[in-house]
């Protein structure tokens, strides 16, 4: 059982104000695997007093010393990157493979992709008459998922810390392990005292309190729908920044070539990948009217490949849902599925066979479905495939824009021109062709109610950055 119950303020480690302790449960046993503690108005005011006090220096800290902080963080992540992947696989229940490849793979991949860009970055231009500026914007609250927990943990913290910020952290609590050992990895790699603040919490006890915060800043928020508009609604009265990356539900057009096995069999497999819980997620596969029974049929069959067991075993491709809220959340959306005329093509509600306990889930395909249907509505979270059809590539593109989202959008087809006519008619923020997504450079973010914002690379430095334009000097 780990024990973390303290949080981290000031470059040291300390009790929360009050006691609550909260269980951590391993979704893969139903058993608690952790503890820690839930903190509150108190524990919030001195994180961002300590923030407050560490920006006087650290906001105008010489690109040479962060280049320095970050090298320093990076060496001390590899030193942990073992331990990162066991918390994730355990808080979380990725497979093994995707915990250390995809997951804390990532991790790395942000702090190192900053790097490279601290090295360039303009912080300073002439326009003109005048000389810009990019200054740090000061307190920074992040609020992180438990999806991908330690990849949102540093796509914020990296470029926090690359442009001067300081910062306060609140975990999702669901799965705070790995964000303790990214604590551990920050205050070993000698960051100042107050630049980096982390303290663990609910939504309602810590979430709130930092978006409301009247010296925070800027609140860098990723989780649902719903909850960043109250992120937002919190912030709203001390007009701070606000960035956040949010729920999807994005579409996957597959032309009808001689690429349709593959794109449909690749399609319904990315779905799957950290069983389903990732908002860019291509859950909505639109396929041609006359290949529906095809695309079914090859996406069943790409189930049969899916391994679900313990996540320690190297040889489980799909884990556990992440808790029992999400469990019974998309039991109840397979249940919607079937009552509403979807054809269940395979899987379906209840743990898979052999399998009684865990948060575990049967790889889902629904064939026939609407766009007007709840499961297609709905941001489902777990590995759920809908297909619908359509009867030409205009009412392909109606049907992809007909949601509240717009993260991500994928098309497949062997007729590049097409591909890219499809590409620039889809209102999302990421939009993958052919099976190739962007990498650490790409900006990663959203259209509608799935976000405002950027993150990653070189476009992830400038939600961090105030513009200054001063005149006459030049």
């Amino acid at each position: 059982m780990r024990e973390y119950r303290k949080f981290y303020i000031n470059g040291q480690w300390v009790e929360p104000a009050e006691e609550n302790p909260y269980e951590v449960i391993n979704p893969a046993t139903e058993e608690a695997c952790a503890h820690i503690s839930l903190g509150g108005q108190e524990d919030v005011d001195a994180a961002v007093a300590a923030a407050e006090e560490a920006f006087k220096t650290f906001g105008s800290s010489s690109r040479e010393e962060r280049i320095e902080l970050l090298e320093a963080v990076i060496a001390e992540y590899k030193n942990r990157y073992n331990d990162i992947a066991a918390a994730i696989s355990e808080e979380m229940g990725a497979p093994a493979s995707l915990a250390n490849r995809d997951q804390t793979g990532a991790g790395l991949g942000h702090l190192s992709t900053a790097l490279v860009v601290l090295k360039e970055y303009p912080f300073e231009e002439q326009l003109g008459n005048s000389t810009i500026h990019k200054e740090p914007i000061g307190v920074v609250g992040m609020i992180t998922p438990w999806n991908w927990p330690i990849n949102q943990i540093t796509c914020k913290v990296s470029p926090a810390l690359a442009t001067g910020c300081t910062m306060v952290l609140k975990p999702s609590e669901v799965a705070p392990i790995s964000g303790y050992i990214f604590t551990e990895i920050m205050d070993r790699a000698g960051v100042p005292a107050g630049v980096y603040n982390m303290v663990n919490g609910d939504g309602a006890g810590v979430g709130t309190m930092i978006s409301k915060h009247p010296d925070v800043d800027m609140v860098s928020f990723t989780g649902s729908t719903r909850a960043g508009s109250l992120v937002a609604q919190n912030a709203a009265p001390t007009i701070k920044r606000v960035t956040q990356e949010l729920g999807g539900k994005s579409p996957n057009i597959i032309l009808d070539d001689d690429n349709f096995d593959q794109a449909v069999a690749r399609g319904t497999k990315t779905v799957f990948v950290n069983t389903g819980q990732s908002c860019n997620a291509p859950t909505r596969m639109l396929v041609p009217a006359n290949k529906m029974d095809q695309a079914a049929e090859i996406a069943a069959n790409a189930c049969e490949s899916v391994s679900i067991g313990d996540p320690s075993s190297e040889e489980t491709t799909m884990g556990p849902l992440v808790s029992e809220v999400q469990f019974n959340k998309v039991q109840y959306l397979i249940q919607k599925g079937i009552e509403e005329g979807a054809t269940l093509v395979c899987g379906g509600p209840g743990r898979p066979d052999g399998i009684d306990s865990g948060y575990f889930v049967k790889p889902t395909i629904f064939s026939n479905v609407t766009n007007d249907m709840t499961i297609a509505r709905e941001e489902i979270f777990g590995p759920v495939v809908s297909i619908l059809s359509y009867s030409d590539e205009e009412e392909a593109i109606e049907i992809a824009n007909d949601t509240d989202y717009g993260l991500a959008g994928y098309v497949q087809g062997e007729d590049k021109d097409k591909v890219a006519y499809i590409a620039s008619k889809l209102r999302a923020g990421n939009i993958n062709c052919n099976g190739t997504s962007g990498d650490l450079n790409t900006p990663f973010g959203g259209y509608k109610q799935s976000g405002n914002g950027r993150e990653w690379g070189p476009h992830g430095f400038d939600d961090y950055l105030e513009t200054k334009a001063v005149a006459g000097l030049a």
